[in-house]
């Protein structure tokens, strides 16, 4: 195949080289803008995988052994790198996965400041005295690195979510495989690139490539690996936490689907939820797992809120995320627009009401139009299963208790919204939903500094934050007379 000469050539980084295809198998990168391959990304084969984990065992210790302030060092620089370089890995980040150049440069400006926030705070990894009940005994607390991390990723946010894995264990003294999506598989080398720049010791970090389920079964098993942290989908967490316990009880830490609900009360202010409702949905096409899914609304503002929120996804202008007027890109592939189309005719078949969108768009790429579903039954399967798209269904409600039941009537929990003016039911839902997130009057819920995860089947432990931190230490307690 011809490379597209905006994207480049793809290797792996393995022991601080990187690796050209050779004699490797390769599989094609789509642009999901134009449907045609731009790349040909090389299968890791078990050989290099091994050397992978090899690598990231052998540094542990003097990686660890480093101060906290002289890795900091190398990880804020890795960040200034990123900054420098934010429009050409952009650039590569629509190309290979879709969104708008205005999310791509957000995403990596944001990277970097993943990376500066956990590089200052992997200098304060403290530990604790507790007071003996032993006279002349002192008890110390320690928190040391969990060892070689294994990492997996998805395609939807491409360099946000690996820097959190990637920037929270090099921190902490880890060590890191890494297997991105082979979707999007530039936008994480362009991290190793920018680290391996600012001086990582080589074997620190590793990025590989290969088919999915092979590369996560015998990475998982290898004996070096001591930590696993993934985010995608429910079903492929239930594997990989299953391969963890089985390959010796390693730690996990899962970031998994959700299917957002907003609650809209009486006294909300309909305009500002709009708004804010309308960006958070339709930001990366509708394809983020804290995505606002499942919209009710109170039967007095239902249909105004509908109108509203119709009239401002019909405004939104589709097209090639590399055009600057763009205000949302296509779906990463076509497995995403099927499903939104099944999605679209399970529920009208129902009998929702198909208020604006509901088709692809253009014969080129994978374009999907910004949709709104009003008054979708419960039974509908968009009510049941996460649309991970431009789909925004509503439904209506008429009591607090109504609106909480069916927040929580899923068996997930990553995040869910309200919106109200009056502080009592703001703390009431607060306290009522089951959700590792929750924004109330606002969709700011992802920042380095506060923890990301999710509760029942969305998973367990957190990114981000200082409990992103802890999830790659472990905790040692000491009694010394």
């Amino acid at each position: 195949m011809t490379e597209d000469p905006r994207y480049g050539t793809l290797r792996l980084f393995i022991d601080g080289h990187w690796l050209d295809a050779g004699t490797r198998v390769t599989e094609d990168v789509i642009n999901p803008a134009s449907g045609e391959a731009i790349a040909a990304l090389p299968h890791a084969s078990r050989d290099d995988i091994d050397a992978a984990a090899r690598a990231a065992d052998r540094t542990f210790k003097p990686w660890k052994a480093l101060p906290a302030y002289d890795r900091a060092k190398i990880i804020r620089k890795a960040a200034d790198l990123l900054r420098e370089r934010v429009e050409p890995i952009a650039r590569l980040v629509v190309l290979e996965q879709g969104k708008p150049i205005l999310e791509a440069r957000q995403e990596v400006l944001a990277a970097a400041d993943i990376f500066d926030w956990t590089a200052d705070e992997g200098r304060r990894t403290y530990g604790r005295i507790v007071p003996s009940r032993m006279p002349g005994a002192r008890w110390l607390v320690t928190k040391e690195p969990v060892g070689p991390v294994a990492a997996f990723t998805p395609w939807n946010i491409p360099i946000v979510i690996p820097a959190r894995k990637i920037s929270a264990a090099l921190a902490v003294g880890c060590t890191m495989v890494i297997k991105p999506s082979e979707e999007t598989p530039a936008s994480v080398l362009e991290l190793a690139r920018a680290l391996d720049d600012a001086g990582l010791p080589k074997g620190v970090l590793n990025v590989v490539y290969g088919v999915p389920a092979e590369v996560s079964e015998h990475l998982i098993a290898h004996p070096a690996i001591r930590k696993i942290t993934f985010t995608g989908s429910i079903s492929v967490g239930q594997e990989l936490a299953k391969l963890a316990a089985q390959a010796g009880v390693k730690r996990a830490t899962m970031e998994l689907g959700g299917h957002a609900p907003v609650l809209v009360f009486e006294d909300a202010d309909l305009d500002h939820a709009v708004r804010s409702m309308v960006a958070a949905k339709y930001r990366n096409a509708g394809q983020v797992c804290v995505s606002p899914t499942r919209f009710y609304i109170h039967e007095s503002l239902h249909d105004r809120f509908v109108e509203g929120f119709a009239s401002a996804a019909k405004a939104i202008k589709l097209g090639d995320g590399l055009d600057a007027a763009t205000g949302m890109g296509p779906l990463a592939n076509p497995r995403r627009t099927a499903a939104m189309e099944r999605l679209v005719v399970d529920a009208v078949d129902r009998g929702a009401k198909l208020v604006t969108g509901g088709e692809r768009s253009g014969n080129r790429g994978y374009f999907f139009q910004p949709t709104v579903l009003a008054n979708v039954p419960t039974e509908a399967r968009a009510m049941n299963e996460e649309p991970f798209g431009p789909m925004a269904i509503t439904s209506s409600f008429s009591s607090f208790d109504e609106a909480i039941e069916q927040a929580n009537r899923l068996p997930f929990g990553l995040a869910s919204y309200a919106f109200t003016t009056s502080g009592k039911t703001a703390g009431m839902v607060a306290d009522a939903l089951e959700a590792g997130m929750v924004g109330l009057n606002n969709n700011f819920i992802n920042m380095p500094e506060t923890p990301f995860g999710g509760v029942k089947q969305s998973g367990y432990g957190s990114e981000g934050g200082t409990e992103g931190m802890d999830a790659y230490l472990t905790t040692k307690f000491v009694s010394q007379t």
